[in-house]
């Protein structure tokens, strides 16, 4: 089989991610409940208001580490206001010791990642790890997994994972792209941009997602455009995939 080049996202495509930020927002939900229950603000109300912050400070300006705790503290400023219940320091200080808990979790691989980056890599692959986040929590995470030995220095990490900086890593390596693939969860960050750069693009939908993810996808694929449930699945796919292009 022909060497690919293999772009792979890290959160909740290789790391699970999202379900501690939900765990953490349902503490937040119920601590909220707690102390404005006599305001009777539905826990669903709570959550939706602290997903519109954290949404707009994302799209705004990237992923940064304060940003989730600084949406704990603005939805609780808000229902403040709203209800006109006083503010506590203590609370507000109880809030963002909670947000800040999400980033020292242990991390937690995805069923098949060790095995399936062992595959790719014995079969003569060249694995890039993108991700997209704050290079010191995110090189934690690669550290911690193992991750450098089979992605080395080729660890690409930005605040805002786009178009044009996909466009980049492609030149600056100066990659093939009708023998790259990019392999992640998000539609918005990983796939749309895949498409619209070029290159080969296998989706892996994760069981818990985030709302800033789920876009439509209306670029034509000029390459393949997968849609797979397992890690395990990725050797065969592609495999399966440049064979039928070689003979076709």
């Amino acid at each position: 089989m022909n060497k690919q080049t293999i772009l792979f996202d890290m959160d909740d495509t290789l790391l699970y991610c999202n379900k501690f930020f939900d765990m953490v927002v349902d503490q937040f939900a119920d601590l909220m409940e707690m102390w404005f229950h006599t305001y009777q603000i539905p826990i669903a109300e709570i959550k939706q208001k602290q997903a519109e912050i954290d949404l707009q400070r994302v799209e705004q300006s990237g992923f940064a580490p304060d940003h989730f705790p600084q949406s704990f503290m603005d939805a609780y400023e808000f229902f403040s206001d709203m209800t006109g219940r006083l503010k506590s320091e203590q609370e507000q200080r109880q809030l963002l010791e909670l947000g800040r808990s999400v980033y020292g979790h242990d991390i937690e691989p995805y069923p098949f990642m060790y095995e399936t980056l062992t595959q790719l890599t014995e079969e003569g692959h060249e694995l890039h790890l993108y991700t997209g986040g704050v290079p010191q929590v995110q090189m934690r995470k690669v550290t911690e997994a193992g991750l450098e030995r089979f992605f080395a220095d080729r660890i690409h990490i930005t605040r805002h994972k786009t178009t044009e900086y996909l466009d980049s890593i492609i030149r600056n390596n100066r990659l093939d792209r009708k023998a790259t693939w990019m392999i992640g969860n998000s539609l918005r960050t990983d796939i749309t941009p895949a498409l619209k750069n070029g290159i080969h693009a296998i989706f892996m939908p994760a069981l818990q997602e985030w709302a800033y993810n789920n876009v439509q996808v209306d670029t034509e694929p000029q390459g393949a455009f997968l849609t797979l449930s397992s890690l395990a699945e990725i050797p065969d796919a592609i495999r399966r995939y440049t064979e039928n292009a070689a003979t076709g």
